[in-house]
């Protein structure tokens, strides 16, 4: 059985919390010994985990990388989610997609994933060779995000999109050319975003096919937004929408005074000089 690694408390416990029978050992640094390594651990114990001492060196060895926390994972690949189409006949309300055209940086990508999570997406879409892989980076920067977002890697990006556009689903691309403001269109019904690599953006084809073209209001000196950036201005604005127009509800726990306070009246633009 193959296996690949998670690393850093968020990744692992949202494994332990969605699928823990996936996850073959925990190894921890023993030296640790704060709140929060305790309470992981007993979550794992609770789990039914194997649980291996290692020390922070062998753990650097084993993820490549030194922010792992004092932990790390191996863990059995997750089942493949079905396909788009038969994920979208499950999905409940309007659907709310994202698409990401030549992100290939694992950060970039991971924190897309914890934006779409945020905002509850249905999906992230990408093309097979112009995208990055689900690997341990990615995990570690989504915090537990790339468990939960269903990913989807296409052969043909436009294809794709086409396929969306058959279910009344509104493909809506970003572009500095754009005329119109992410903000001037409704977003409430089914949409997905497509956004490209920060220094390229979305490819000719991919443009061509989106039914709308949108800007993301600048009033600085930068031209554009990182894409997680990006990405998380477009899924909250459609979600305020949303929000207001009642085709999507907060879940009650987000209810709290802890939780983000969503406005659901548009932000407004400064008035552009004559």
């Amino acid at each position: 059985m193959s296996r690949s690694l998670l690393f850093g408390f968020h990744a692992i416990q949202v494994r332990l919390k969605t699928a823990p029978d996936t996850i073959r050992e925990i190894h921890f640094d023993p030296t640790r010994r704060d709140g929060r390594m305790r309470q992981f651990l007993d979550r794992a114990r609770e789990a039914g985990r194997n649980l291996v001492e290692s020390d922070a060196k062998r753990i650097d060895k084993l993820v490549g990388n030194p922010r792992h926390q004092g932990v790390m994972a191996f863990v059995s690949p997750l089942p493949v989610t079905h396909s788009i189409d038969d994920h979208l006949d499950g999905v409940e309300g309007p659907p709310l997609l994202l698409l990401l055209d030549g992100v290939t940086d694992p950060h970039n990508l991971g924190a897309c994933l914890r934006v779409a999570d945020g905002v509850g997406a249905h999906g992230v879409i990408v093309p097979r060779d112009h995208a990055v892989g689900i690997n341990a980076t990615v995990a570690k920067v989504a915090s537990g995000a790339s468990e939960t977002v269903p990913y989807f890697m296409v052969t043909n990006l436009a294809r794709t999109m086409l396929e969306l556009k058959e279910r009344d689903i509104l493909i809506v691309g970003t572009s500095d050319a754009a005329t119109d403001s992410i903000h001037d269109l409704d977003l409430s019904g089914p949409v997905a975003f497509v956004l490209g690599a920060e220094d390229r953006g979305i490819r000719d084809l991919t443009s061509k096919t989106c039914d709308r073209l949108v800007r993301i209001p600048m009033m600085g000196a930068v031209e554009s937004l990182n894409v997680s950036v990006a990405s998380a201005v477009c899924l909250y604005e459609a979600l305020r929408q949303r929000l207001k127009a009642g085709t999507a509800t907060l879940p009650a726990a987000a209810d709290t005074p802890a939780s983000a306070d969503i406005s659901t009246e548009a932000p407004t633009e400064a008035p552009k000089a004559d």
